[in-house]
């Protein structure tokens, strides 16, 4: 008649499913390699990066900048090796991350199976009437019954405290596996960016050479016919990710307005808006019933149209990854859960209520507050720099080496920008 061992048995689970450990899919070895390559990776970047700014400070020759081409080649080379071992290192993580939420899975299954036991058995003694306990047993089986139910109680109390931290660790380490693979979906946007702007600085580099015939006073010539007028700056168009292009001199214009109110360069508030456009052509256009969150963001999204008086069929958003959602609206690319969160900011300092986020001005209004809340309101080269990355990877992996290439990608167009609006206010 004796029960308790029932109790011994599915306690001794619950406490292995909190305190489990999990083999890495990388051994010791492996990743402390992988460690020290990524190391010496961001050796070899830094110092690329200080021989570029050493060139970039020269006079403009042809031999220059085609050793800036090249600098820009091999830090794109360096970054993509980088990044590639950041993805392995990533890919094992996840793998273990995946297979410790299998285990406990399996375990919280097993665990709940044991409690429904010493609950059934629970309510079996509780049923059970003194006059029966009586008539059925001895005086001693009666005590040792009573015992048992006392245990069994104690035993639930416990079962039920081990199970509550286990079902914590499991939603723990799920949301960790959620952000690692939303940052490995960061990279992988990136990296496939990054080597078609690899293959742009080698046809640049071909382009350059040819022309200019390695001599310095033909080069000098090309650079000179290169020279863009203020009419054709404001004229020529500037792509904005899923809502087609506009004049630069029109763009130029929302992000000052915007720049006013925020003090973000606009120069940085259009690199923005270039680099995202960028990444879009990359990851594809997606349809908010496929690629949006069902509950997070389908209804404030159909919410959104519903208040704009737009077919939310008809309206572009970005594509889900392999994982988890997508469904981010415009060029500003913000998710419907996050726009809802600046409507009322942006309506104010736009004047549109509601605001659309498929419209340029709006969108560049709403990119300004976002990397003014991000920092880039200093308007140093540095906290610049670190908003474009929070922009993209959040404040959490904004200063991780392995997204460089976006922040760095924004201040160079930025730089770009900056020449031709220098040009558009005659300085």
């Amino acid at each position: 008649m004796v029960r308790a061992p029932v109790f011994f048995v599915c306690t001794a689970a619950l406490l292995l499913c909190a305190g489990v450990a999990y083999a890495d899919s990388l051994s010791p070895e492996e990743r402390a390699q992988l460690e020290q390559q990524l190391a010496d990776l961001e050796n070899q970047i830094s110092a690329n990066k200080t021989q570029l700014g050493q060139k970039q400070t020269q006079r403009q020759s042809l031999e220059r900048d085609v050793s800036i081409i090249d600098g820009q080649i091999k830090d794109a080379q360096l970054a993509i090796k980088q990044r590639n071992l950041t993805i392995k290192k990533l890919t094992s993580d996840i793998g273990d991350k995946q297979a410790a939420i299998v285990v406990l899975d399996g375990k919280v299954a097993k665990g709940q199976d044991s409690i429904a036991q010493m609950i059934r058995r629970t309510r079996e003694i509780d049923d059970t009437s003194m006059v029966e306990l009586t008539l059925g047993n001895s005086i001693s089986d009666i005590f040792t019954e009573i015992d048992e139910f006392e245990t069994v109680q104690q035993a639930l109390d416990e079962a039920f405290q081990v199970m509550a931290a286990v079902r914590d660790d499991l939603s723990e380490r799920k949301a960790a596996l959620l952000d690692q693979q939303q940052e490995e979906q960061d990279l992988k946007q990136i990296q496939v960016l990054q080597q078609k702007s690899l293959q742009q600085s080698e046809n640049d580099k071909k382009t350059l050479v040819t022309e200019a015939k390695g001599q310095e006073s033909i080069y000098q010539k090309v650079i000179a016919a290169q020279t863009q007028t203020a009419g054709e700056i404001r004229a020529k168009l500037f792509n904005l990710r899923d809502s087609g292009a506009i004049p630069f001199g029109k763009a130029y214009e929302y992000a000052k307005d915007a720049s006013s109110r925020t003090g973000v360069r606009p120069a940085v508030i259009l690199g923005i808006i270039a680099e995202e456009s960028n990444l879009g052509e990359n990851v594809g256009t997606g349809n908010w019933r496929v690629d949006m969150h069902p509950t997070r963001d389908q209804p404030v999204f159909a919410q959104i149209c519903a208040e704009l008086g737009l077919d939310p069929d008809q309206m572009k958003v970005s594509k889900k990854p392999w994982y988890g959602w997508g469904g981010a609206m415009g060029p500003a690319q913000f998710i419907p859960s996050t726009w809802v969160q600046y409507e009322s900011r942006i309506a104010d300092m736009t004047g549109n209520s509601p605001p659309n986020p498929w419209d340029s001005r709006t969108a560049i209004f709403a990119t300004a507050i976002l990397m003014m809340d991000n920092g880039a309101d200093s308007q140093t080269r540095a906290t610049e720099r670190l908003a474009a990355l929070r922009y993209l990877a959040g404040w959490a992996n904004a200063k991780k080496s392995a997204y460089a290439f976006y922040g760095d990608d924004v201040m160079n167009l930025a730089d770009k920008f900056q020449k031709e609006i220098d040009v558009l206010e005659g300085r």
